[in-house]
Parts: C-alpha cells; structure tokens; sequence
C-alpha cells in the first residue's frame, strides 16, 4: 500500500491537476461568449424596444394634440439625432447577418 502513494501523487500532480485547470479554464472561457440563443434573444428585445419606443411617439403626439400645454419629458418624435443610435444598432444587425438573398 506504500508503494503507490509515490505513484499516486505523482499522478495527481502532473495529470489530476492540470486536468482540473484546464477544464475550469474551459467554462470560464465559454461562460465569457454570447449564444445563439441569447443572440436571437436580444435580437427580439431590441425590436420590441423599437415598436415600444414608436408606440410611445404615437402616444406622446396625440396627448400633445389634444391638450397643447403638455410638454412631452422624453425625446421629441423622428428627429434625426435622436435616431441616428437606432440606425447604428441596425446597420450593426444587418452587417452581422450579411447579405440578404
């Protein structure tokens, strides 16, 4: 039984332990990526966000044209600074999903 406590520790030291490294250093590594799913998930929430934010304009124009004193506290409809960051996500979009047959 004494025999194998070299050969035991030998073992857990050159082949238990970097075994163990790697494998940690492995779902670090694909715990750090985004995917597929969680893509296609924020895909849809960015277009939610989008139909959101043009409901919210529709909303906000016809309050301001039944009552004039309404001040609106979010960003004025369809102008174009306030866009352009829209625009940006979706060239980014549309740059990762390449050219559309």
């Amino acid at each position: 039984m004494d025999d194998f406590a070299p050969v035991f520790a030998i073992m857990a030291i050159f082949i238990g332990l970097p075994w163990v490294i790697m494998h940690y250093i492995t779902k670090w590594k694909t715990a750090a990526t985004i995917t597929t799913d969680d893509e296609v998930l924020l895909e849809e929430l960015y277009n939610l966000a989008k139909r959101l934010d043009e409901r919210m304009d529709t909303v906000e124009r016809l309050v301001a044209s039944d009552n004039p004193d309404f001040k609106p506290a979010r960003i004025q409809h369809d102008r174009d600074i306030d866009n352009q960051p829209l625009r940006e996500l979706d060239r980014l979009l549309a740059e990762k999903k390449g050219p559309r047959p």
